[in-house]
């Protein structure tokens, strides 16, 4: 068993290990962009696919990593794990069906609401408070499936017909273009000081220093890491200002 996941703010993260720590303690997570993802990818025959929803629907980055890897999926069993922070329909059926058009047997699917991600819009934003209870009732979910997953009883979020439905036309329909492809609205403010740690983290190699300041290409798969690791808050996407640096740490009980 292997756990391959896209992580912005680190609540998709969080979800994987805990779940995967409950589910195997000697199994591993590993981010999509890792070096050593494919071949992990090609060695295990089960496979927890974990990712955050985008305006009900998976990453650009998930379903290509799917798509660009399709000869490796035939025969594997697959768990779809998505996050979200209010609504995903069929936020884990989408990377299923794609999976199934490749040979992949689908065994499950995990919805789990966790604290917002989107960095730069005030809506959905709630108290530190509020966020530590939504990531308590998440664990406690994580917890209950897991049990469940161990007697052969996995969860089927997301994998119905109405769900598919309910995400078509709640958002993804109207909101289509924004995840149809990869973003190229990552703005960069001239706060920026050249520090370079977005440059570091970004999952699609899609920022560089240019004249000591950051400049973003084309290829922005919207997961927000550089938005709210940016120590000036110098990035923005879908907003102009950050509102909220929504990283999982921060809601974390010291």
């Amino acid at each position: 068993m292997i756990g391959i996941y896209l992580s912005g703010t680190g609540n998709t993260k969080h979800c994987i290990e805990k779940l995967m720590g409950l589910l195997d303690e000697s199994a591993r997570a590993i981010p999509i962009e890792g070096k050593e993802t494919v071949n992990l990818l090609e060695q295990h025959d089960f496979i927890v696919l974990a990712y955050p929803v985008q305006f009900s629907n998976a990453p650009v980055m998930v379903r290509n990593f799917i798509k660009d890897h399709s000869d490796l999926w035939k025969g594997k069993m697959v768990l779809c794990v998505a996050t979200m922070g209010l609504f995903s329909g069929d936020g884990a059926g989408c990377s299923a069906r794609l999976l199934k058009k490749y040979g992949a047997k689908i065994v499950g699917g995990l919805h789990i609401h966790m604290p917002d991600s989107v960095c730069d819009v005030k809506l959905l934003k709630k108290s530190i408070e509020k966020n530590r209870e939504i990531i308590k009732a998440a664990d406690k979910k994580i917890e209950n499936c897991a049990g469940k997953m161990k007697q052969g009883k996995y969860p089927k979020d997301g994998l119905y017909f109405y769900d598919r439905i309910a995400g078509l036309l709640c958002q993804r329909l109207w909101c289509y273009g924004k995840t149809k492809d990869y973003s190229d609205k990552l703005k960069i403010s001239n706060a920026c000081t050249g520090c370079g740690l977005c440059v570091r983290i970004c999952p699609m190699e899609n920022l560089v220093i240019k004249n000591s300041k950051a400049t973003a290409g084309s290829r922005c798969t919207m997961c927000y890491r550089c938005i709210s690791s940016c120590p000036q808050q110098a990035i923005t996407l879908l907003g102009n200002t950050v509102v909220e640096q929504c990283r999982y740490e921060r809601y974390v009980e010291r």
